[in-house]
């Protein structure tokens, strides 16, 4: 196989660049760490939408408040780097007939690149069988304290750095009740005008002894979703078109995250990469966030035990009901947090991925990439693989400037491209896959 480009690099060159460069192994965050936040939220009794936004030590609005205050005490450690704020809105439906106000607390760290942003995101409600009892004990403490526990932790962590795009860590509301805290904050999102790279949910990131008996503790799945759900009947024309099915952002970003977690081997953690957008006939926070076209995906364990989800305390025939601390797996929610905030870190210091990537090559046995150029970026990386492959195959580097490559005797019809962005530092982009319009 050949490659040309319009300007040829020495090949020492080539090589130097195409060498990855050493792997930041994020320490896990320390177990005692997290029990001790998922602790803490699981003392509110319960955080269900509807219980008391008053009263001081139970209920909701007590737990946002806590959840600000950790964000708090996180700026001011750095400087006032972080931006604590509120977000609200009354919603009503089949689980709030009488209305509601959904509140989110948002923790923003403004970047070099102030309008480029990365929401990490955790919903801080939580609920028991019946998803109208607000008076019960609903201690939530992997569905979702860990989630919760996992953003705040980031925050704390990722506050200590300077980035180039700008991260936001949502605790949200309402997600039990109808995915309103997500709705909220894609609302707000689309109205500040922020370009969001990426979308991290975390939901239920904190057992491993699963409902069948089998503990799974190296492994965390990543659900997203293939072909946009925004995406309009002329886009879907295109897609179908170009066969791209399975190569949408929020694919790409789930991708990203599995590079992530391959690249630090000393998290021991596998990304499953599950092909939709969530589990079946379930859904979470980050739905809203595709349902505005931004790239999104969702965290969650490996193995989820059904009898530590959504159920009132009790024991029934010597089995024990209920979500609380004794189910989790604190060393593994650290490792997940760890892993979050790798996939963070890589993405808020990255640079765009790719605006358009374009192909060409019809009756021909070369193919031709041609690429948008992107700011900050210090080199470009061509992917491409058999169009049968789920995953990238091969790769190849091309110096910032250029904007196009020409791969010969890789044949079009049978090969998928896509190009990425990398930073100076060795922070790499999603990759943006290559299509063209569907021929009419």
């Amino acid at each position: 196989m050949n490659i040309n480009r319009h300007f040829l690099l020495a090949a020492g060159a080539i090589a130097a660049l195409a060498t990855p460069l050493a792997a930041q192994t994020p320490d896990p965050a320390a177990p005692e760490r997290m029990r001790a936040l998922v602790e803490r939220l699981v003392s509110f009794g319960t955080r269900h939408t509807l219980s008391s936004a008053d009263h001081p030590t139970r209920g909701i609005g007590a737990a946002r408040r806590w959840g600000a205050s950790e964000f708090e005490s996180y700026s001011a450690a750095c400087g006032g780097c972080l931006e604590v704020t509120t977000i609200s809105d009354r919603f009503t439906g089949d689980r709030a007939p009488d209305g509601v106000v959904v509140e989110n607390v948002l923790a923003i760290q403004r970047g070099r690149n102030p309008d480029r942003v990365v929401i990490l995101q955790g919903h801080i409600d939580s609920r028991v069988s019946d998803p109208m009892n607000f008076t019960e004990d609903a201690p939530g403490a992997n569905d979702d304290g860990s989630g919760t526990a996992l953003v705040i932790e980031a925050a704390r962590i990722l506050s200590q750095e300077d980035h180039d795009a700008t991260i936001v860590y949502a605790l949200l509301s309402g997600e039990e009740q109808g995915l309103w805290g997500g709705t909220l904050l894609a609302r707000h999102a689309t109205e500040q005008g922020w370009d969001v790279a990426a979308v991290l949910n975390n939901d239920i990131v904190g057992n491993t002894l699963g409902s069948s008996g089998e503990i799974v503790d190296d492994r965390v799945r990543v659900f997203s979703e293939g072909i946009r759900s925004s995406e309009d009947i002329e886009e879907q024309m295109v897609r179908r078109g170009n066969g791209g099915e399975i190569d949408g952002p929020s694919r790409a970003l789930a991708r990203l995250a599995a590079r992530v977690a391959e690249a630090n081997p000393g998290l021991g953690l596998e990304v499953f990469k599950v092909g939709r957008p969530d589990r079946f006939r379930r859904g979470g926070d980050h739905i809203p966030m595709l349902a505005q076209g931004f790239p999104a995906v969702r965290f969650t364990v490996g193995a989820e035990n059904y009898n530590h989800q959504h159920q009132d305390l009790r024991t029934e025939d010597g089995v024990f009901y209920g979500d609380t601390v004794d189910y989790m797996d604190f060393p593994y929610l650290g490792r997940v947090t760890a892993l979050n905030v790798a996939v963070a870190r890589e993405i808020a210091n990255a640079p765009a991925a790719p605006g358009t990537v374009t192909i060409a090559g019809a009756v021909s046995p070369d193919s031709t990439i041609t690429w948008t150029p992107v700011d900050g970026a210090a080199r470009y990386r061509v992917h491409w693989r058999r169009n049968d492959r789920v995953d990238w195959e091969h790769s190849h580097d091309v110096m910032a400037g250029e904007t196009e490559l020409t791969l010969e005797n890789v044949v079009v019809d049978d090969h998928f491209f896509g190009v990425s962005a990398i930073a100076a530092g060795g922070e790499e982009s999603m990759v943006t896959f290559g299509g063209g319009p569907a021929r009419r």
